[in-house]
């Protein structure tokens, strides 16, 4: 974990394999002039988990890729305001994955890549300023 600034776009490994109870928490701040950010779960193939909130929309987008974009889901509403600290948590689950922004249940998405050991990596870029990456 670390609780400085971060350099963007920011990659780490996901320790151990990803599997229903495990977590991920990503604090940081939104850009005041912020256009896009995205929070991704990759494996070798693609992005098993795209998290795009998108400013320009006013809208989140989750989706997947696989050699090209899948079918977009935007749950309602938009958590993040510019020039504002963020809590992200990513929980995944048997189904899928559950998202809180700070402290509140914001969506869920159904898994459609289902080989959850071979998604190895966490992606974050766009507009915002990265403070701290913790996996639970």
């Amino acid at each position: 974990m670390a609780s400085q600034k971060l350099a963007l776009p920011y990659k780490t490994v996901i320790n151990g394999p990803l599997k229903p109870g495990k977590g991920i928490i990503i604090q940081g701040v939104v850009n005041t002039d912020a256009y896009r950010m995205d929070f991704n779960l990759r494996h070798r193939f693609g992005i098993a988990f795209h998290y795009n909130p998108r400013f320009d929309e006013n809208k989140v987008v989750c989706n997947t890729w696989a050699g090209q974009w899948n079918t977009e889901y935007s749950p309602a509403g938009m958590p993040f305001k510019k020039g504002q600290p963020f809590e992200v948590a990513i929980n995944c689950t048997s189904y899928g994955y559950d998202i809180q922004v700070n402290g509140e249940q914001v969506s869920s998405f159904q898994h459609r890549f289902l080989q959850l050991d071979e998604i190895d990596v966490l992606d974050i870029r766009g507009d915002l300023q990265l403070t701290s990456i913790a996996q639970c």
